[in-house]
């Protein structure tokens, strides 16, 4: 699971994920905060997947356009516009747990489709929002395609994680610098 990365958007950080399994996507669901860490989600199961890989692909494609420079497809945008309109989860809520303190809950069990709403909106309102598109990258990293919002001072940032991407490209300038001399062999 991929969620060591955090790209500054929910849209993003599931434009990251393989979405193999169920567990994995509750994982996901839980760890950007759609919904609380107690949630139950008893209807999250294979069927799910789909959905959520389908609105993955829909967001990497509308990035990835956006960063070209190019329009995406039609049918990409009208997917995230078709599944954004689709009922939000249900409301949250604070309620207190037996030591007073305040934790958030949800007014009633989110379904796939109200959970795909709320990424897709999140889509919609980075895509239509000068600020934060300007602040849209593609990672640096070979092979990496992860995108994220550069926040850092400076607009600086060329790694979608530093301890992973950025690690790598450290370790192999390094590499480079300082060749290790050829290995002799003894007869």
């Amino acid at each position: 699971m991929t969620l060591g990365f955090d790209s500054g958007r929910v849209c993003l950080d599931l434009a990251a994920e393989p979405l193999e399994r169920p567990d994995a996507l509750a994982r996901f669901l839980r760890t950007t905060g759609l919904v609380p860490p107690a949630t139950r989600l008893r209807t999250l199961d294979t069927r799910w997947l789909a959905p959520f890989r389908e609105l993955r692909d829909c967001v990497a494609e509308l990035v990835t356009a956006h960063l070209e420079g190019r329009p995406a497809r039609p049918a990409a945008l009208e997917l995230l516009n078709a599944l954004a309109a689709a009922s939000a989860p249900p409301a949250p809520r604070a309620v207190r747990t037996r030591s007073g303190l305040l934790v958030r809950t949800l007014s009633g069990e989110p379904d796939c489709r109200a959970l795909l709403a709320a990424v897709a909106r999140d889509a919609v309102e980075l895509l239509t929002d000068p600020a934060a598109r300007a602040l849209l990258r593609r990672c640096e990293g070979p092979g990496c395609r992860r995108c994220y919002l550069d926040t850092s001072r400076g607009r600086r940032r060329r790694w979608c994680s530093s301890e992973a991407c950025g690690n790598r490209a450290r370790v192999a300038r390094h590499r480079a610098a300082h060749p290790r001399p050829a290995s002799r062999h003894q007869a």
